[in-house]
């Protein structure tokens, strides 16, 4: 990608215009990151870029950003740009190009200010980008209110680079986010929700957790997780504390790597807890049901902020399950092997590991699950069924309610060996046929 990118510098520098790589890769350079997309920046005009390249997409021409297709990669390349009014907290009114100079110095933090020059191996710095990201700062350009006020979205994204890249605040670009924080609604959900997924897929989301917290944009985005503050927990099985504390624990503790529904599901999964919350008569704190407040809950955030459909099913399916797996030493087979074929079993199980983790710490039912696992992992868990509705009814059964009773009693009976071919399927309706057709299922 790079060596695509440098063509196309080459090719702006002869025919006399600027060009350099701009913004995240030169970041990224710096500090020895991968450079997942590269961005250029140059004097050229939008009309002359298209004319240099012969396949190009204008999808921002109005703002001097052309889209180049070379070598099967996607290019950025933007005229120098100074924006100006913003009137809707997103983008500008309008642009006039400028110098390099002057496109830095509209653009966010100044560690996303910077230039290099691949051909000359230079870096241009005219934010003061390069002593801040050897400091480890993530500083607005120029005014903080003023960069902020531009394009609200830089409110999550300040947070999201200091997270991780592990960077601090600097001190007056933290006041004004945080001063600023309430305005974060006037972002569309989509962009919101994008900025989210990013923090949390990441490593380093637990500093994400906390600096969301600490800046007041959870309780804006998300104040049905910052409402589980002061939900205090029974002692003997969460010593960890109230259901915020078990909650940002549980997000230490995932690993790496995680998806999208697994991250979301452990952000919500106990969401319903204050409105369930009670105590019985020995004393105790109870929350009974509130995996389903919390389901509901859940759904009506991800509706809120524009999840798909398939995430949206994956998290809620974690949800809605969590409680269950307290009761998977007592499955009968068939019951568990339905449990551990579910298509969201490798993020539930995940999730209750660290829900396990985060309280009482006993993992007795995850290591049986994974044992299970092991075990049932030399045949199917869900064969394909040796009785069909075909076969009720070639033996004179009317098609009815009473078929799937019987076909899923046929199956409860094939998932625990008790029944092993097709005919001994066909033998065992035949011999209960007058107790199955009263709608008995021995």
């Amino acid at each position: 990608m790079e060596a695509t990118a440098i063509r196309i510098v080459r090719r702006l520098r002869d025919a006399g215009h600027e060009a350099y790589f701009a913004g995240g890769c030169v970041r990224d350079r710096l500090l020895g990151c991968p450079a997942y997309d590269m961005d250029v920046a140059t004097s050229a005009p939008p009309e002359t870029v298209q004319k240099l390249f012969p396949k190009t997409v204008a999808v921002g021409a109005q703002f001097g950003v052309i889209v180049v297709l070379e070598g099967g990669w996607e290019f950025q390349v933007a005229t120098f740009r100074a924006d100006g009014v913003y009137l809707d907290g997103r983008r500008p009114e309008g642009v006039t190009f400028t110098t390099a100079e002057g496109d830095a110095r509209r653009r966010d933090f100044t560690i996303n200010g910077l230039f290099f020059d691949p051909l000359e191996g230079k870096i241009l710095d005219f934010v003061g980008g390069e002593a801040d990201l050897k400091a480890g700062v993530i500083r607005c350009i120029g005014e903080p209110s003023e960069r902020f006020g531009e394009d609200k979205l830089r409110l999550i994204r300040g947070v999201r680079f200091a997270a991780k890249l592990g960077f601090r605040i600097d001190p007056p670009t933290w006041a004004a986010l945080r001063n600023l924080a309430h305005t974060i609604p006037g972002v569309s959900a989509e962009r919101i929700r994008d900025e989210l997924m990013k923090i949390f897929l990441h490593p380093t989301r637990v500093r994400g957790f906390d600096l969301l917290d600490e800046s007041g944009l959870l309780e804006i985005l998300l104040p049905e997780v910052t409402g589980l503050k002061g939900c205090e927990q029974p002692p003997e099985f969460h010593p960890e504390g109230d259901v915020f504390v078990h909650t940002r624990l549980m997000v230490s503790l995932l690993p790496e790597e995680v998806s999208i529904p697994l991250v979301f599901a452990v952000l919500f999964h106990d969401i319903g807890k204050p409105s369930v919350a009670h105590t019985d008569a020995t004393g105790r704190i109870r929350f009974n049901g509130h995996e389903t407040a919390s389901a509901l809950l859940a759904e009506k955030i991800l509706a809120r902020l524009r999840f798909s459909n398939a995430q949206t099913g994956e998290i809620l399916a974690s949800v809605k399950n969590h409680m269950a797996f307290k009761d998977v030493q007592n499955m009968r087979v068939a019951t568990l092997k339905r449990f551990l074929a579910r298509p969201t079993i490798a993020d539930e199980l995940e999730l209750h590991r660290v829900d396990c983790l985060a309280s009482h710490g006993l993992l007795d039912n995850y290591e049986f699950l994974l044992a299970k696992r092991e075990e049932f992992s030399r045949e199917p868990l869900i064969p394909p069924p040796l009785l069909t509705g075909r076969d009720l009814i070639a033996l004179g059964w009317t098609p009815g309610p009473l078929f799937k009773k019987v076909l899923d009693a046929a199956q409860v009976r094939q998932l625990e060996g008790m029944l092993t071919s097709r005919e001994e399927a066909l033998e065992w309706v035949a011999s209960h046929g007058i107790f199955l057709e009263k709608g008995g299922i021995p």
